[in-house]
């Protein structure tokens, strides 16, 4: 495999680490991605140098990761950004790591890893912290988790620019979220200095991040998970507000998504910035997580909007996630034979995106296949600890060591708070607050980055806000049902209990039986306060 480099390199997988053993060589682990323009720029001019090249391939086995591909192996090999150049054992364990490596860098990694090889074999290899199988940190779920990252939202804000804070400057849409029911004027001030900062105004779209901490030089690679996320968040603005400042971006990326990353039956991972003159280098492989995103935030601003693009697309995506992607409730990361499979963001994604079809579109199907990959991740996935690991333990590298993302487990707790309001199953919140748990000890180092957590922490201390619909999808009550002031409601549309005709808004044991949109959002009103 040459990749346009003069390295001969080899795919991700058993047979380049049985390679290293039989040779008695270090790995080489280059972690790249189509969208990553350092990634293309080391291409030429570091493994394109002939001598490196051949230093390389005499006395290394090189492998190269696609990151999009193999998002396992990002999260146990990723030093901080991509290109990653890493150098193991043919266990897995580092030896050494950096990012981009010029050829005079690169040249002295080599000899320095090569020293430490020779002098200390298989001992010169190390198991990074968080691989090491330490409990995680247990505790209650209990109202400081909320209130600490409340606080942060402030601590962390940086009132002349928008944003939380220093350079580089990252769009963070699950903490606006979080920000939206707490303090809506920092999450406000965000969101217009996203569109200041990475709206693509001509094309569409985000761009990844802004380098400085006024939202300039803005990294240009546009990836399908980020932009999806934004859509939600500004479609939830947009829900809160009513004005078409936080609309009109929404409708814009999607806009991008169909022309840009559309691949005839998904959407393709991502674009990157064009070289020369050439045009963006542009992946349009459909990645499961990312899909399942995309379904969520079309779904969620078609709910606000009746646009009919977003809820076509939504559906033609929702459909070949079930049909190509979904195998009893084991989910393929993208649909190709090496594909890695029960990885937690594509199971716990899909569990959303089935919910959140539920809701709006009163899918049965969709509802069906997120019970069966909750039940899959369940099993599969959970510890005795509560905790999520991020898939199997089992597979080459570092990949049998078990890693215990926290955004992970704050994503399939918060598709599982939903799934079990839907399916009166109790269960389902019973294992998202173990999931939650597993972490509730350390609350008070967690910053606003993950800000998502204490939103999920204060869902389960919370009685959930529903609205039950007699009425099938589409009707009045049920659109008015949508649109009430709280994206954390749950909506059952085509329900048996009300009386035809009716909804019941309900939180706990308080409820009120409605017949028309008006009365509808007084009852939130009332109960909600």
């Amino acid at each position: 495999m040459t990749d346009g480099t003069r390295v001969e390199w080899r795919d991700w997988g058993a047979a380049a680490f049985e390679e290293a053993r039989r040779r008695g060589a270090p790995v080489l682990l280059a972690l790249t991605a189509t969208w990553c323009g350092d990634c293309h720029e080391m291409d030429a001019r570091t493994y394109g140098e002939p001598r490196i090249a051949a230093n390389l391939n005499d006395g290394f086995v090189p492998v190269r990761v696609d990151v999009d591909r193999h998002p396992r192996v990002r999260e146990r090999y990723n030093v901080g950004g991509f290109p990653s150049t890493v150098f193991c054992t043919p266990d897995g364990n580092r030896i050494a790591g950096a990012g981009f490596l010029g050829p005079d860098g690169m040249r002295q990694v080599i000899d320095s890893v090569r020293e430490r090889w020779d002098a200390s074999g298989m001992d010169a290899g190390r198991v990074p912290r968080a691989l090491a199988g330490d409990p995680t940190p247990a505790g209650e779920v209990t109202g400081r988790i909320e209130e600490h990252l409340a606080g942060q939202l402030d601590a962390q804000f940086d009132d002349e620019f928008g944003g939380w804070g220093d350079a580089p400057k990252f769009p963070l849409p699950r903490t606006v979220e979080f920000a939206l029911k707490r303090d809506r004027a920092k999450a406000r001030q965000t969101l217009d200095a996203v569109t200041r900062g990475l709206f693509d105004e001509a094309e569409g779209g985000f761009y990844r991040y802004a380098r400085t901490r006024d939202w300039g030089d803005p990294d240009r690679a546009k990836l399908l998970a980020d932009n999806a996320a934004l859509v939600r968040a500004f479609a939830h603005a947009y829900c809160y507000t009513g004005e078409d400042a936080y609309r009109r971006p929404a409708d814009r990326t999607v806009e991008y998504l169909i022309d840009a990353l559309w691949n005839g039956s998904a959407f393709g991972g991502s674009q990157g910035p064009g070289a020369d003159d050439t045009g963006p280098r542009t992946d349009l492989t459909a990645y499961a997580d990312a899909n399942a995103l995309a379904v969520d935030a079309l779904l969620v601003l078609t709910s606000y909007t009746d646009a009919d693009d977003p809820r076509e697309y939504a559906r033609r995506t929702l459909s070949t996630l079930r049909e190509d992607f979904v195998d009893d409730g084991t989910v393929r990361h993208w649909d190709g034979e090496a594909a890695p499979t029960l990885v937690l963001d594509d199971q716990a994604h899909t569990v959303a995106a089935g919910v959140r079809a539920a809701q709006v579109l009163g899918d049965d199907d969709a509802l069906s296949m997120a019970r069966r990959v909750a039940d899959r991740t369940i099993t599969e996935l959970a510890g005795d600890d509560g905790a999520f690991r991020d898939g199997p333990a089992s597979g080459p590298g570092l990949l049998d060591r078990p890693l215990r993302p926290l955004d992970g487990n704050v994503a399939v707790a918060d598709a599982l708070i939903d799934l079990a309001v839907l399916t009166g199953e109790t269960r389902y919140r019973e294992v998202a607050r173990d999931a939650v748990a597993a972490f509730a000890g350390a609350w008070d180092r967690f910053g606003v980055q993950v800000a998502g957590y204490g939103a999920v922490a204060a869902r389960l201390r919370r009685d959930p806000l529903t609205i039950t619909v007699a009425p099938g999808a589409g009707s009045d009550l049920h659109r008015a049902a949508l649109r009430v002031a709280d994206h954390e409601a749950v909506v059952v549309p085509g329900a048996t209990g009300p009386d035809p005709g009716t909804a019941v808004v309900a939180v706990g044991d308080r409820s009120r039986t409605v017949s028309t949109p008006a009365d509808l959002a007084d009852a939130v009103a009332a109960l909600a306060a």
